[in-house]
Order: C-alpha cells, then sequence, then structure tokens
C-alpha cells in the first residue's frame, strides 16, 4: 500500500485543523472526503459562514460533509460510501462508536496537549494559563472515553515566559502538519508489514489537570483572588482569543467588559499610588501593569494611547 493508496477522510473545523489536512492533499495522499461542522450565521448579516476546513476543501475539490448529527442514519451511510481505510480527526466534536469504528485501519486523533494531561475542549489556553513551561501534540486511536486512546507519537515545545496562546497555537499549527503525515506514514508501513500499529496506553494519575471548553464568565479576571504572576499566566492564556476581561474604574470613569491582552507583573509593587500614565492593577500578591487593551467600541491599543485618549 502507498499513499495514493490509503483512503481517507479528514474531520476537522477551525483554522488549526486546515494545517493537517493541506498537508495531505499537497503530500498526493488521498483524502476521498472531508467532514466539518454545518454552516452558521455570523455578523450583522446574519450570512452563513463557512468553517475554516469547508472553505480549503472546496478549494481542493475534496466532498464536503455536513452532519447536524453525527448519529443521523443519512450521513452515516454516506459516510460508509466513501470506503475509508482511515480517519483522522483534528479539533473537531466528539464522535460516536459508529464513526470513529467504521474505517478498517481505525481513527487517530490530533490533540494539542502532552497526554494524559489537558484532555478536553481548549489544552492549549489551559497549558498557558496555568503557566506550564511546555506543551505538545500527541496523536492517539480514538476509544469510548474522550482523549484516553492509546498513544501512536507525542512531539514537545517549550512555551516561553510572556508567550500568549495565539503564539503557541501558531507553532503547534505548523508542528501538526508533520505529525499527521508521520503519522500515516507510520500506519501505512505497519500494514505493509503485516504488523499492529506501536502504540502506548496513557500513564493514569491522580493529578491530571483538565481543559474544558471555555465560556466568557471564564474569562473574567479576579484579581483579588490571584497573584500577579497567575493573572499575567491567565491573560496570556486567553490572549488574542477568547480575551480576559475585567471591570475598570479609571479618571473617575468607568469601563465595563474591557479586555485584557497584555500585562506585566511589578516585582516589589507597594501600594504608594499608581504613576500617571499607569494603568497598574494589585492582585491578591503583588500588582500587574496593564499593556494592551480594547473597551468595547473601540479598537484594541496600548495602555498609553488608551489613557491619552481619555478626557
Amino acid at each position: 500500500m502507498t499513499k495514493s493508496d490509503l483512503r481517507i477522510v479528514y474531520l476537522g473545523t477551525p483554522e488549526f485543523a486546515v494545517a493537517g489536512l493541506r498537508a495531505l492533499v499537497e503530500g498526493g495522499y488521498k483524502v476521498v472526503a472531508v467532514v466539518t461542522m454545518p454552516d452558521k450565521p455570523a455578523g450583522r448579516g446574519h450570512q452563513l459562514q463557512f468553517s475554516d476546513v469547508k472553505k480549503y476543501a472546496l478549494e481542493a475539490g475534496l466532498p464536503v460533509l455536513q452532519p447536524e448529527k453525527l448519529k443521523d442514519e443519512a450521513f452515516v451511510e454516506e459516510l460508509r460510501s466513501y470506503k475509508a481505510d482511515l480517519q483522522i480527526v483534528t479539533a473537531f466534536r466528539m464522535l460516536p462508536e459508529v464513526v470513529w469504528a467504521m474505517p478498517r485501519l481505525g481513527t487517530f486523533n490530533v490533540h494539542g496537549s502532552l497526554l494524559p494531561q489537558y484532555r478536553g475542549a481548549a489544552p492549549i489556553n489551559w497549558a498557558v494559563m496555568n503557566g506550564e513551561k511546555e506543551t505538545g501534540l500527541t496523536t492517539f486511536m480514538l476509544k469510548h472515553e474522550i482523549d484516553t486512546g492509546n498513544m501512536i507519537l507525542q512531539e514537545r515545545i517549550a512555551i516561553g515566559p510572556d508567550e500568549n496562546v495565539g503564539s503557541v497555537h501558531d507553532r503547534l499549527m505548523a508542528l501538526s502538519t508533520q505529525m499527521v503525515l508521520r503519522t500515516v506514514d507510520l500506519i501505512i508501513d505497519c500494514e505493509n508489514k503485516g504488523i499492529p500499529v506501536p502504540t502506548t496506553p496513557q500513564p493514569e494519575s491522580t493529578e491530571l489537570k483538565p481543559a474544558p471548553k471555555i465560556f466568557k464568565e471564564d474569562c473574567e479576571i479576579r484579581f483579588e483572588e490571584k497573584t500577579a504572576e497567575e493573572v499575567h499566566n491567565f491573560v496570556r492564556g486567553l490572549s488574542p482569543y477568547p480575551a480576559a476581561w475585567c471591570s475598570l474604574t479609571i479618571k473617575g470613569q468607568v469601563f465595563e467588559n474591557v479586555k485584557i491582552f497584555d500585562v506585566a507583573v511589578i516585582p516589589g509593587y507597594r501600594d504608594t499610588g499608581i504613576p500617571k500614565n499607569d494603568i497598574v492593577i494589585p492582585c491578591k500578591e503583588g500588582a500587574v501593569r496593564v499593556l494592551e487593551l480594547q473597551v468595547p467600541g473601540k479598537k484594541r491599543m496600548d495602555a498609553k494611547s488608551f489613557l491619552n485618549g481619555l478626557h
């Protein structure tokens, strides 16, 4: 079997998932269909918006399936008609067994963490928010329990002390192209040799850190509950998206739902008054200086420009 013989169905939705799909298509692998989320209305005109994966799939001339329900009989039969040998999942929904067990070589997932840590929907955000020094990608075979299947490959990258989640996301997205191709090539090689794909069970630990989906209320900065270092990690773990937020009172004006994109820890802070051209916020321990923010209805800007614009 060669890469042009292996029939692949690719499942994914956001920009992060496009990298692996593009690598397969441009590398000459046989992607027979793509599965992504249904189109959603967006913007003031509520026009239907395609997912990033759908946009690329249409450009590449690939069939696109967009089921509302993954257990729908019509979808399952259509998916089965593509006779996939292998399915690849990157940043998609949880699959029912009737879908992930369909290909003869199984289904593998590309997950944005060093499993078993950070199982869940937002692994990159939570790793940065928790102040981790490293993260990475893991490919693993799907089974019933989410993000618990046997691991195939794993790669690590360092997280810079001031790096935000946007930067880490982009570096992992670039790494995913290699991970997808290496995993597929390994599966092809094992198939040609008639041996099982070597996998490793995920080590179980009592100190597992979860990575649940993040909602707006989860993004509020509670300065009185966090140290300055924890606030710094929290902000960069949500920057640029979905963005940490808070309410600020500056020069007698109250600003609600202010997005905070960057802060700096003030070492040895003492509450002796806030400098005129700074936004300094005391925390549970220490304080942070706001460097970049966005108030509703305004563009994103540095703190100095914001203060200069106030009456």
